[in-house]
């Protein structure tokens, strides 16, 4: 499908883009039911078929199980192909998460997803915030270590995935792109949202049907209706409800079919 500039970024994304949580954890989940994580081979059909739909944009995070390892696996030989953000911050195991946001942490989950990816630079990656979005930004070298990473090239945008209004709005004055919830039920961020178009940061919508809680046409045509937002993330592991949510994207945004 025809992909959207994602603010100043130079990069550019398809509209409805992929959510690789559930590919690689199934513990301590907000989804209303249970799921069993795709096999590698199950993962790789998955993987490719929605580059092949025009889906080009995937987010993940070292949080999600093994998602990243999944990833570098099915599509290391179609990297050129899709936009790949992940995160910093957050790790998960069997105790649960656990946050380090200092600067050597943050140095060393970049290279650990970059050679679990298997890639050599790595398109956005986001603050994972434990929701002391100030406290992070201000207190911590997080941010530091971004932008020396950008500046090596290993990274080509630096962006914050938090939880409150004020966190993203604080991120307006570092960021290239800011992960935000917002759909029917909560539209808080509006307002900063519309700050952030207008400084040209990408915008991108995370949890836009609330972890499945919603109804996918409603939430779709509510999240994409709004100008400001370039790509809502959408996780899942049924293809054709994935096509279908794409065919709702390209009726809202009157793109052609595939």
């Amino acid at each position: 499908m025809d992909d959207i500039q994602l603010g100043n970024t130079g990069i550019r994304v398809s509209p409805i883009g992929y959510g690789a949580f559930k590919i690689g954890r199934n513990q301590q989940i907000k989804y209303r039911e249970q799921y069993e994580i795709p096999d590698e081979r199950a993962t790789d059909i998955l993987l490719n078929q929605l580059l092949d739909m025009g889906i080009n944009y995937i987010d993940t995070a070292p949080a999600y199980g093994i998602s990243e390892e999944r990833i570098g696996a099915a599509l290391k030989r179609r990297r050129r192909e899709y936009v790949l953000s992940t995160k910093t911050g957050e790790i998960f195991t069997k105790d649960g998460s656990h946050y380090d946001y200092s600067h050597a942490a943050t140095i060393r989950s970049v290279h650990q997803s970059l050679q679990r990816i298997k890639t050599d630079y790595l398109d956005i990656v986001y603050i994972h915030s434990n929701g002391r979005d100030a406290y992070i930004q201000s207190q911590t070298e997080v941010i530091e270590a971004l932008q020396e990473l950008k500046s090596l090239g290993l990274v080509r945008c630096i962006g914050f995935s938090g939880k409150t209004v004020e966190g993203a709005r604080l991120a307006l004055s570092w960021a290239d792109v800011v992960m935000v919830e917002y759909h029917l039920d909560d539209y808080s961020h509006a307002q900063m949202m519309t700050e952030a178009a207008k400084k040209g940061i990408g915008i991108v919508v995370k949890k836009g049907l609330a972890s499945g809680n919603l109804p996918a046409e409603e939430a779709i045509r509510f999240v994409l209706g709004n100008p400001d937002v370039h790509s809502l993330v959408i996780g899942g592991l049924n293809i054709n409800h994935i096509k279908q949510n794409l065919d709702i994207a390209r009726e809202i945004l009157s793109l052609p079919a595939a």
